[in-house]
């Protein structure tokens, strides 16, 4: 067998294989033998057709599994020798197979790239320390009141007015006909006033009384999502069925006693506070890593391989559809289409693969392997992270062998970036946190 690699990029080679006649009319012949023994030809006996009829019939078969069975020998024989290793599927370039001649064919396939790294440490970073304000423990209190607030239906015979909830029927008309991505709802229940409804239809809604029925006209935003009904006109047919009020629970004792396992206010109140600083460390170790990504980046220049950045993008985009169908929407209902998801991912994508390419280089370059110092720190971070116990997390490590390969690898990430971090000068700066939203 020979091998010829044409270098097509950094990251892209082909491979040129040929394959000698001697072994193209083995494999061909142990193919129409082993036929032989198992067809059923009329007028021949098992075993007794004649070759030159199984090659009339079954050319077709012979150069489909030939081939097949030709490139299944020879191929992981290429990369070895050529100590490549591929990412992602083969592009293969297939010949006509013809008895008594070589049998070429190529095999283009991406590789990881070439990268010198210099100066992965000593750099200058700043690392963010967001502490939790009593405001902020205030307002999770707040939202969680809210959450366990419970609406009570008035009796009195009144209009609607600002702050109320209402539970109403409704349906969208336009030219006089249902107009599907309104639909018709019943027993929907919102806030008048409030961010849920839009403002048109709150403004018709006050007023009205309980049994009354109104038909108005509204005018969706043009950068309204869902984007199918951006700067739309529709009829809306609103019943009023209930007026109700929101009834807050006092924050108290009792109340952390019903939220939880918690005994008193306060102690609601540090759990609260425990979460949030969790949140926000996580939040600031985020960001230590990506400057440290960025910085890393900005100093080593290489090709990306296309298909490490299509796979990154897909995933992106997957992610993008299921946290879009969780609030039965779809990519189209937001404006979308593959295009634009490529256009919006690409670039993360590519930035993604980039970083996690030079990490494992450098995990290479330092010669780190995982071991017990770097598992046990890795467990205690991954718990620190999720707030979930070290010893849950260990359980999903020695079940699932594919999972336990992944966490091994993210663990070998984490110390690199630890021992980058260790070696450069990391300025702490202090912020109340207050422009950062986390539950």
């Amino acid at each position: 067998m020979k091998v010829n690699i044409e270098d097509i990029s950094s990251v892209k080679k082909k491979l040129h294989v040929e394959i000698p006649k001697e072994d193209v009319t083995k494999e061909i012949d142990k193919f129409y033998t082993k036929l032989q023994k198992s067809v059923k030809v009329k007028g021949f006996r098992p075993g007794k057709v004649p070759r030159s009829i199984l090659e009339n019939r079954f050319k077709n078969e012979a150069a489909s599994e030939v081939n097949a069975q030709l490139i299944n020998m020879s191929y992981p024989r290429a990369l070895q020798e050529n100590n490549l290793v591929p990412l992602g599927n083969p592009k293969f370039d297939y010949p006509e197979l013809v008895s008594g001649q070589e049998y070429k064919y190529s095999a283009t396939v991406e590789v990881k790239p070439p990268i010198a790294i210099d100066e992965h440490t000593g750099l200058k970073l700043k690392k963010t320390i967001y502490t939790v304000s009593d405001d902020q423990i205030e307002e999770k209190l707040k939202t969680i009141q809210h959450n366990q607030a419970q609406l009570k239906t008035i009796d009195e015979d009144r209009p609607v007015t600002a702050g109320d909830f209402v539970q109403i029927d409704y349906e969208g008309f336009k030219d006089g006909k249902p107009f599907a991505p309104v639909g018709k709802t019943e027993n929907f229940i919102a806030e008048v006033g409030s961010e849920k409804l839009l403002k048109e239809v709150s403004d018709q809604l006050i007023g009205m009384t309980r049994g009354e029925t109104k038909i108005f006209p509204v005018k969706f935003p043009d950068d309204y999502l869902p984007k199918i009904l951006a700067g739309e006109e529709v009829s809306f047919t609103a019943t009023v069925k209930e007026i109700k009020e929101q009834i807050l629970p006092e924050i108290n004792d009792e109340f952390a006693k019903d939220v939880g396992q918690f005994s008193s206010l306060e102690e609601l109140k540090s759990a609260i506070r425990e979460e949030m600083e969790r949140n926000f460390n996580n939040f600031s170790e985020r960001e230590l890593y990506e400057q440290i990504i960025d910085k890393l980046i900005e100093k080593t220049e290489f090709e990306a391989p296309e298909v490490l950045v299509n796979y990154e993008t897909q995933v992106m985009t997957k992610d993008a559809e299921t946290a879009f169908a969780s609030q039965n929407l779809s990519p189209q209902d937001m404006g979308y289409t593959q295009e634009t998801f490529l256009k919006k991912y690409g670039p993360a994508a590519e930035r993604k693969v980039r970083g996690l390419l030079i990490l494992d280089k450098i995990i290479e370059q330092e010669g780190f392997k995982i071991n017990d110092e770097i598992l046990d720190a890795g467990f205690r971070n991954l718990s620190n992270k999720l707030g979930q116990p070290v010893e849950s997390i260990k359980m999903v490590y020695k079940q699932d062998k594919e999972q336990a390969a992944n966490l091994e690898h993210k663990f070998l990430e984490e110390h690199a970036i630890r021992f980058i971090i260790d070696n450069s000068t990391v300025e702490e700066v202090e912020t109340d946190s207050k422009e950062k939203k986390m539950d």
